[in-house]
C-alpha cells in the first residue's frame, strides 16, 4: 500500500477508535430508540450520495460533447460506485438506490420520514441545502453534519471530497454497522429485515470491494503534493469528528436515555 496512505490511516487511528467505541450502538435498546436513530441517520445516508456525485462530476465526463476526464482507473472506480449505490439490488433483485432502500427500511420499522422528506421537498423547490436545513426541525448535530459534508463538496477540491468519501464513510462503515447488526434480527424479528439487509450490504461492499479502491483513489488524487495530503488528513479528521458529534446528538435524544 502507498506509504502515505498508511501514514494517513495511522494519524486517524485515535479518531476512528473514539467513533467505533461510541456508546450509541449499545444504547439502541428499544424499537423507539431504533426509529429515532433512523430518523436522524437517514440524513447521512442522503448526503453520502452527494459526495459520490461530486466525485462523478469532477472525475468523469457528465457534459456534452464527451471528453476524457481524469484517469481511466478513477473513472471506472467512481462509475462502479454509482452503479452500486444508486442502482443496487434489493432483497428481491430489483434495482434501488441505497437511500431509497433506507427509506423502505424506515417504513418497515415505523420510523417517521417526514423530516427528510421536508428537506428534499425544499431542495426540489429551489432552496439551497443550507436554507432547506434551516426549515427542518431536526437536531443541530444533523445540521452540522450535513453542512460539513457540503462544505467539503463545495471546496472545489476533488482530493478533499475523496478523503471525506473514503475516510469519513467507506472505511468507517463496516466497523460502525457491525455494532448495529449484532443482534437486531433476534431482538426485533420481522421488523428490521430491510434495515439489516441494508447494513449487511454496506459491510460487504465497503469492506470487500470499496475501501481498497477508494484508498487507491485518494493516493492518485493527492499524488506527490504535500499540501493535498495534509488537506486530505484534515478533512478526514473533521469528518470523523462530525460523525462522533452526530452520534452524540442522537444518543442524547434516545427515549431510553430520557
Amino acid at each position: 500500500m502507498n506509504n502515505r496512505i498508511e501514514a494517513l490511516q495511522q494519524a486517524l487511528t485515535g479518531h476512528r477508535q473514539r467513533l467505533l467505541r461510541h456508546n450509541v450502538y449499545q444504547s439502541l435498546e428499544t424499537m423507539d430508540d431504533l426509529k429515532l436513530f433512523m430518523e436522524h441517520h437517514v440524513f447521512a445516508v442522503w448526503d453520502f450520495m452527494s459526495l459520490l456525485k461530486a466525485l462523478q462530476r469532477d472525475q468523469t465526463c457528465i457534459t456534452l460533447p464527451w471528453m476524457p476526464v481524469g484517469s481511466p482507473s478513477t473513472r471506472r472506480l467512481i462509475n462502479e460506485f454509482v452503479l452500486e449505490e444508486e442502482t443496487d439490488l434489493d432483497p428481491e433483485g430489483r434495482p434501488v438506490s441505497h437511500f431509497e432502500l433506507y427509506l423502505r427500511a424506515m417504513d418497515e420499522a415505523g420510523a417517521d420520514k417526514s423530516l427528510i422528506e421536508q428537506l428534499l421537498q425544499s431542495i426540489s423547490e429551489g432552496k439551497s441545502v443550507n436554507n432547506a436545513l434551516d426549515k427542518v426541525r431536526i437536531d443541530a448535530s444533523v445540521k452540522y453534519f450535513v453542512r460539513n459534508t457540503f462544505s467539503v463538496i463545495n471546496s472545489g477540491k476533488p482530493h478533499a471530497v475523496a478523503a471525506a468519501f473514503t475516510f469519513g464513510r467507506e472505511d468507517l462503515i463496516p466497523g460502525m454497522f457491525r455494532h448495529l447488526i449484532e443482534d437486531l434480527s433476534e431482538r426485533f424479528p420481522g421488523k428490521l429485515d430491510t434495515f439489516i439487509y441494508y447494513l449487511d450490504r454496506h459491510v460487504q461492499l465497503d469492506e470487500e470491494v470499496h475501501t481498497p479502491l477508494t484508498l487507491q483513489m485518494v493516493a492518485e488524487l493527492c499524488g506527490d503534493d504535500d499540501e493535498k495530503w495534509q488537506e486530505a488528513l484534515e478533512v478526514a479528521q473533521d469528518c470523523i469528528e462530525q460523525r462522533i458529534g452526530l452520534w452524540d446528538g442522537i444518543r442524547s435524544l434516545l427515549p431510553s436515555e430520557a
